[in-house]
């Protein structure tokens, strides 16, 4: 092939492609957060890659973000198929950007063989057309939990969930994070108390989600464009900066519940947040990891009661790396019915990018195998081939040697590999029914007989 005709076959920006090392912590992840989910007695399901476009724009489910559509493209040799291939109207498609909608979509269409509340978790990627930049993909990997009722869904449901983040990062151990709590009724109602137009709290509320981002000078700019007075934006800002424990707060928004105006809905938000801390205590979380934070907010429009974000304390700027919340319309957005929602959504690919950057988890080995049975003469496969397999009978993972290669560079493909323990069977071991075990971290090498082997090494393993 020409220079010049030279396939590019680099990745796509913003689509990741993981070396083994990196897709087997990913897997670790995947492992570990599959546990949580299912000890909660969440259930797996997986919806398909594309939908249809229609379902994905429904009602303003796309919001900002940019879909990727899917066209058929025809060999050279049937372009005269163009008509009848192409896909427009209701039979457009695209990629799923996330997975509520689709999940939405999911519970119209075996509304009648699911039983409710309906408690599933997803763990798909999806896709997203945004601009590629460190840490932000077109393609990720999203870990996602919710729970959807027909009319009436416990708030328990909603202390769960930092029940649920909690157990995941603590099992990663990725050190000291913070869940921030709030409810977008305390928000809204507070809004209206201060004489905010009803069209204008969506908005504010969204200026007040990014005040971590672009800081509280540029919120009341924002919040002056609205058409927010310069009173009513201080008092907005001292409301939201209100902090304490979790229960001086929940005191300090009690004490205002009573004396602000038309504070029914405020009061509901309170009652609310109340009832779900009670509920996390309760689940055994310990105070440290999470905390009542009023500028927490959750932009999109969808959230209606109870919203989560999970900092990790030493690295804010890594951002939320494990968000949700309460919806009352957005699952039942297909069928005409109210099916109100909690859920929360780790978007894995991004995390362990950041994570991985900043030196809070590193990648495992290569390969899985713990083991190599090395090859020190052809006519002894026969044995290496019986011992490795009584090795994985006995739960080990082993890679054989087929190649002979020098000692040493068995070694070093082993150690390059991640591989800890090398098993040596010459002529004289084989004789005698015994082996060598060398661990290559500490350099030790001991004999072994072979009906031991398995044994010796799963209590070095330990």
């Amino acid at each position: 092939m020409a220079k010049a005709d030279k396939i590019n076959f680099s990745t796509p920006s913003g689509f990741p492609e993981f070396l083994p090392s990196e897709k087997r912590l990913e897997l670790y992840l995947l492992d570990t957060i599959r546990k949580v989910f299912e000890s909660y007695g969440f259930t797996p399901i997986e919806t398909p890659a594309v939908e249809r476009l229609e379902v994905l724009q429904a009602k303003g489910n796309q919001g900002d973000n940019i879909i990727y559509g899917i066209d058929p493209i025809l060999p050279p040799n049937r372009q005269a198929e163009k008509e009848k291939a192409g896909e427009t109207g209701s039979e457009a498609r695209a990629l799923k950007f996330d997975q509520t909608v689709p999940l939405a979509a999911y519970i119209a269409r075996h509304l009648n063989k699911l039983t409710f509340p309906f408690a599933r978790y997803q763990m798909d990627v999806v896709f997203r057309g945004e601009r590629a930049k460190d840490g932000r993909f077109r393609q990720f990997r999203q870990c996602d939990i919710d729970v959807v009722a027909r009319s009436q869904l416990s708030l328990l449901y909603d202390a769960q969930m930092p029940a649920i983040i909690t157990e995941i990062f603590e099992a990663v151990n990725i050190g000291n994070f913070l869940i921030r709590i709030n409810n977008r009724k305390i928000l809204t109602g507070f809004f209206q108390s201060v004489g905010v137009a009803e069209n204008k709290i969506k908005s504010c509320i969204g200026i007040i989600d990014n005040l971590e981002k672009i800081g509280e000078l540029k919120v009341k700019q924002e919040l002056e464009k609205e058409g927010i007075s310069i009173e009513q934006t201080q008092k907005i800002i001292d409301f939201i900066k209100i902090d304490g424990t979790v229960d001086e707060v929940l005191d300090k928004l009690k004490h205002l519940s009573c004396n602000l105006p038309e504070a029914e809905q405020f009061g509901l938000g309170v009652t609310e947040l109340e009832t779900v801390i009670t509920g996390v205590r309760n689940l055994g979380v310990s105070d440290k990891r999470f905390c009542v934070d009023l500028s927490i907010a959750r932009g999109l429009d969808y959230y209606t009661g109870t919203v989560y974000e999970t900092t990790l304390l030493g690295h804010e700027a890594l951002g939320s790396i494990c968000s949700g919340g309460r919806y009352e319309e957005l699952v039942g957005t297909f069928l005409g019915e109210k099916m109100p929602g909690v859920g929360i959504s780790i978007g894995l690919t991004r995390l362990i990018s950041r994570l991985l950057k900043a030196g809070i988890l590193n990648t495992l080995s290569a390969t899985p195998a713990q083991v190599m049975v090395v090859n020190m003469q052809e006519d002894l496969m026969p044995i290496y081939l019986q011992v490795s397999q009584q090795l994985r009978q006995a739960g080990i993972n082993v890679v054989t040697s087929f190649d002979k290669k020098g000692l040493g560079k068995q070694f070093q493909l082993a150690d390059k590999q991640g591989i800890q323990f090398c098993v040596i069977i010459g002529s004289e071991e084989a004789a005698a029914q015994k082996s060598s075990l060398k661990d290559l971290k500490s350099g030790e090498q001991v004999e072994v007989e072979l009906a031991n082997l398995a044994e010796e090494v799963k209590r070095r393993l330990q």
